[in-house]
């Protein structure tokens, strides 16, 4: 394991540690809520209309059946949390302390996705795989990250500590601590502080399908004048 990924939290071991650890965690991701969400107003609200809190702790418990290798009661947990909440959580997936789902439809975490402490996720967000392979196929997210609306992180990628990833981004590349993403696919504007210098005229951005286009017209152009070469000489002949 990268010593990124040895940053990552990821296992509470609530279970092994007694009702007392369960029980604070529970207040901590209550207390997340109202440090996060302006609109939360009283526990009672949060604890009984936040979806993305009702989500964290389905999964929070699926998970411990997981560990279990209770794969079927941990998934039958996972897709009923799912049915009532809209966000869809594998339950191998390793979340750290102080998770938050705001809003939370549509939200889906891989089976491998390991996520850290102080992790901010919205509406839509896809940490996802990218194809078939085994092992090691979703996303690192490390402590501190923000991952904006209809963002879409795919592959066994790392997200730096204290990075965000703006809304509607795809990221299919590593992005460094302390960074900002934006853009299809994702380009690091601000690292550390510093913005990176790109051209960003919108008015020019590439289009790969016209380009094709014109690249077979310049053929066909050249192919053309070759055969009437050909058939001058031949007439000459």
């Amino acid at each position: 394991m990268s010593k990124k990924r040895e940053q990552v939290l990821g296992e509470i071991d609530w279970e092994e540690r007694g009702e007392h650890v369960f029980f604070k965690m529970l207040k901590e991701d209550i207390d997340t809520v109202f440090d996060q969400d302006p609109a939360a107003r009283s526990y009672i609200e949060v604890v009984l209309t936040y979806s993305g809190l009702h989500a964290i702790w389905a999964h929070r418990i699926a998970h411990a059946f997981y560990k279990r290798k209770l794969y079927f009661i941990a998934r039958i947990i996972s897709q009923v949390s799912r049915f009532f909440t809209g966000v869809e959580i594998h339950p191998a997936a390793t979340i750290g302390r102080r998770f938050f789902i705001d809003h939370g439809m549509g939200v889906v975490i891989g089976e491998t996705c390991e996520i850290g402490d102080n992790v901010t996720v919205f509406q839509g967000v896809t940490l996802g795989g990218t194809g078939k392979e085994k092992g090691k196929r979703h996303p690192t997210i490390l402590d501190d990250a923000l991952i904006a609306t209809g963002a879409k992180v795919l592959g066994s990628i790392t997200v730096g500590k204290g990075s965000k990833i703006g809304a509607g981004s795809v990221v299919l590349k590593d992005v460094p601590d302390h960074s900002t993403v934006v853009g299809i696919p994702g380009r690091v504007v601000v690292q550390n502080g510093k913005k990176i210098n790109r051209d960003l005229n919108h008015q020019d951005l590439p289009d790969p399908v016209s380009d094709r286009f014109k690249e077979l017209e310049r053929e066909m152009e050249k192919l053309k004048g070759e055969l009437a070469l050909l058939s001058r000489k031949e007439e000459q002949s």
